[in-house]
């Protein structure tokens, strides 16, 4: 594998730890701290920024995967693999009845209790661990020393 393939197996994921960090988990909460933002604003907003998370980490987990093809573990297909389940899961089955809980609020509507809130943290803090373990192999594999023919 080339030098420059596997910094970009590196630097793309950790790009994509630092926007679920920051956006995930550091965004939310503050939002609602800020004066005058009302919950069906605040919603709004995080639609906003949740939509655009899911077109990143898409593009992020596409590009991963690209840069990812030659020279590739089978530990690395495993792993890679479940990031692929983990974002399909929190895109296509947790976001979407989300979406229609924040449309019921945002409607001065009261949803009721639900779970899915920590089913989207659950994700989230799985694509975490899935991409430090990701980064962590890559970085081993980039500083490993490269063999020499005899």
């Amino acid at each position: 594998m080339t030098r420059m393939l596997s910094l970009w197996r590196i630097m793309i994921p950790t790009l994509w730890l630092g926007m679920i960090i920051a956006l995930s988990f550091i965004e939310p909460i503050l939002k609602f701290q800020a004066p005058g933002i009302t919950t069906p604003l605040g919603l709004g907003i995080g639609r906003l920024t949740f939509v655009a998370m899911a077109i990143a980490g898409w593009t992020l987990l596409i590009s991963t995967t690209l840069v990812s093809l030659r020279g590739i573990t089978r530990g690395d297909i495993i792993n890679l693999a479940l990031i692929w389940v983990v974002l399909a899961t929190q895109t296509f089955i947790v976001r979407p009845p989300l979406t229609a809980r924040s449309d019921i609020i945002i409607a001065g509507g009261d949803p009721g209790e639900s779970v899915l809130h920590y089913v989207y943290i659950a994700t989230d803090v799985a694509l975490l661990a899935l991409l430090i373990i990701w980064v962590t192999r890559a970085v081993r594999r980039a500083a490993a020393p490269v063999p020499t023919a005899a």
